[in-house]
């Protein structure tokens, strides 16, 4: 790698974590690019050259560093061993810069569609894939039928974290969390056994 292509990598990383700090400082109404030219030390022309505008920028920030660390956990015996790890994960992502970043984005992207795409496509569609995959395995071992709704357990699992984070304030803590599988999500899927 050349040294003046290193430079530039290094330029871009600055930028876009200036832009990811600010989003979490501020929100993406107040973030200028001044600001992020400011915080990065890079002129607003340098940012300019490689994308359009704010949201090009912070569309880029988000698929870059909103991905969070979230995978699917190693098998366990039981449906509800697994929703418990992949809870437990989604809570430890809680914490992290990822999701400081989707709360710094969460009104933007009512109003912005290039962010709500990003946002859909980067972080929502992972965490879909997790519950995909520990349903799957659930599946194979004859748990619930192949085809279980993912999705809906995603955004479910989702809704009832960020209500605790965002809405009530009350503890994440491990209780909580079996209970919410418990009482919510093995029913959910159980119920659409019955269907099936």
């Amino acid at each position: 790698m050349s040294e003046e292509r290193s430079r530039g990598e290094l330029r871009e990383e600055a930028i876009l974590l200036a832009a990811v700090v600010l989003l979490t400082e501020v929100g993406y109404d107040q973030m200028t690019i001044e600001d992020v030219a400011r915080r990065a030390k890079a002129s607003k022309a340098t940012i300019y050259r490689r994308w359009t505008g704010k949201a090009d920028l912070v569309a880029t920030a988000v698929r870059r560093y909103a991905d969070t660390p979230v995978t699917a956990p190693a098998e366990t015996a039981s449906l509800r061993d697994d929703l418990m790890a992949v809870l437990l994960d989604l809570r430890a992502s809680l914490n992290g810069q990822g999701n400081a970043l989707i709360l710094g984005l969460l009104s933007a992207i009512r109003r912005d569609p290039l962010l709500a795409e990003t946002v859909r496509r980067h972080v929502i569609e992972h965490k879909r894939q997790i519950f995909a995959t520990v349903l799957a395995r659930a599946a194979a071992r004859g748990e619930v039928p192949v085809g279980t709704d993912h999705a809906l357990v995603a955004e479910v699992s989702s809704a009832v974290l960020f209500s605790r984070l965002l809405v009530t304030g009350e503890p994440l803590d491990d209780a909580f969390l079996g209970q919410l599988v418990d009482a919510v999500l093995l029913p959910m899927v159980h119920h659409q056994l019955q269907r099936a």
